[in-house]
């Protein structure tokens, strides 16, 4: 089984491969720290699994699980993360992954989730079972089977984004190139459709969502 390899944390990278070389039949044949290289990578040298962190810079994992099976059709692309969060879960399964693991998951189950996508099944850590089920029948309940951002516009994402980010309204205007009453009418705008009142609410659901990560 062809392993590529991409978190862009050297130390967790070194980690994985130390547990890679350790399974039967299992071989490392690229590794990177960033996401445009990850996909580059997987055109070139057609792996049959691809370990994707979900935070990477240049395409982020969901972004290259989106785009991979374009450059490489065969390939199987696994989320691994330290957020357990359902939501991230779903946009993950929802991009094309096949799978979704858990950065704190030992050699048993990493091995448990490559023979099962290489099988053509899905994988899921078992610590995110209940999550997923709540994040996938929370949408469904609430007639919106994108997830919770596909209320959302485009540039309404966007402006949740910064705000999360903790720019202020000024700096949101200037880095988007409008007006600072349109970011406020965005903000308003956002806490009615969200049914949040407060930036700390939608900082919170900017995280929960997914939209960002809090720092470690």
């Amino acid at each position: 089984m062809k392993i590529l390899l991409a978190d862009d944390h050297a130390l967790v990278r070194a980690g994985m491969r130390a547990l890679l070389v350790e399974l039967p039949g299992v071989e490392v044949i690229a590794e990177t720290g960033d996401g445009i290289e990850a996909l580059r990578l997987i055109g070139e040298t057609r792996p049959d699994v691809a370990l994707i962190d979900i935070s990477m810079p240049g395409l982020n994992g969901l972004e290259v699980a989106a785009q991979a099976r374009a450059r490489s059709p065969q390939t199987r692309v696994v989320i691994v993360s330290m957020h357990g969060e359902g939501e991230h879960v779903r946009r993950a399964l929802t991009a094309g992954a096949s799978g979704y693991l858990l950065k704190n998951a030992d050699r048993a189950e990493l091995e448990m989730a490559l023979r099962a996508v290489e099988r053509g099944e899905k994988w899921l850590s078992p610590a995110l079972s209940g999550e997923v089920v709540a994040a996938l029948t929370g949408s469904v309940r609430r007639g919106k089977p994108g997830g919770p951002l596909s209320v959302l516009t485009p540039r309404q994402r966007e402006v949740l984004t910064l705000i999360a980010e903790g720019l202020s309204t000024k700096e949101i205007a200037c880095r988007l190139e409008v007006a600072v009453k349109t970011v406020e009418t965005h903000r308003m705008e956002l806490m009615e459709r969200l049914g949040i009142h407060g930036v700390a609410g939608l900082v919170r659901y900017a995280i929960r969502v997914g939209l960002v990560h809090p720092e470690a």
